[in-house]
């Protein structure tokens, strides 16, 4: 019987994953092992074809090995599909660097990050920066936190403004758009621009996620053929109602997983 372990066809005729263990890693306990995208800490019964990775725990694999590792917990089929795409994150605050920390987990192969502004003290409330990144445009130090977290994502950075002259040239070789900039004003700049030059292209954006209302109240629905938003649509930032980390991570989720979604071919909210 044949199986995949770690990348390579190999006989199994045994047919158990213990048996495996035995033949391919005797006497070595402290094993991650994934079989179809599943952790299985116990024995399991071996079919024809089934994808088997084995990692030993707290050592940094081979570049190889970690990449398979980590396509293996994804549901098969999922990671060739997503490893093709180029999605831009415009505006890397708490919705967007939440946003591309996300899809950069789930092995995007192309980021496009896009923002202005540094990482200063307030942005800590809400955002996936630390201490270590204060003073450094957020392009870089998302750039960098998403090369410790999945090396293999090639990451594309802009330092710019989006401006009505320059959204066009800026997202024109992405395939889909996550709007997730704080201002009302940006947004709707944004969006228009990109609905009227790119109608092909998908884009995510938010509306309402401050506070800390019910983070039940975020969701997200189809505006448009292409055009997806999330959010409650109503509850926006202002004195005594500000943005907090969980229900600003909560839209941020909501948009990643729409993202995902639309590149797995879900067209439906």
């Amino acid at each position: 019987m044949n199986i995949l372990l770690n990348g390579k066809i190999i006989d199994a005729p045994q047919g158990t994953l213990q048996a495996l263990r035995n033949a391919f890693y005797p006497g070595i306990e402290n094993l991650v092992v994934i079989l179809n995208g599943f952790q299985s800490p116990n024995d399991a019964k071996l079919n024809e074809g089934d994808e088997v990775v084995v990692i030993e725990k707290g050592k940094l694999p081979p570049r190889e090995d970690l990449e398979r590792m980590m396509m293996a917990r994804h549901t098969p089929g999922v990671h060739e599909k997503v490893k093709k795409a180029r999605v831009a994150v415009a505006g890397l605050g708490g919705l967007g660097s939440n946003i591309a920390t996300s899809l950069a987990r789930t092995g995007i192969g192309c980021l496009h990050l896009v923002d202005f502004d540094i990482v200063e003290p307030s942005n800590l409330n809400r955002q996936q920066y630390g201490i270590r990144h204060l003073g450094l445009p957020k392009t870089e130090a998302l750039k960098q936190s998403i090369g410790e977290i999945n090396p293999f994502v090639e990451v594309v950075t802009d330092c710019v403004r989006v401006t009505e002259e320059n959204a066009a040239s800026l997202f024109l070789d992405d395939d889909l758009i996550c709007e997730a900039f704080d201002s009302a004003a940006a947004k709707a700049l944004l969006v228009n621009a990109l609905l009227i030059e790119f109608p092909k292209k998908f884009l995510v954006a938010a509306s309402g996620l401050a506070g800390y209302e019910s983070s039940n109240d975020i969701r997200t629905r189809k505006v448009s053929e292409r055009f997806y938003l999330c959010g409650d649509g109503k509850t926006d930032a202002r004195a005594g109602r500000g943005l907090m980390a969980p229900r600003v991570a909560v839209c941020a989720a909501h948009q990643a997983n729409m993202a995902l979604r639309l590149l797995l071919g879900e067209l439906e909210a």
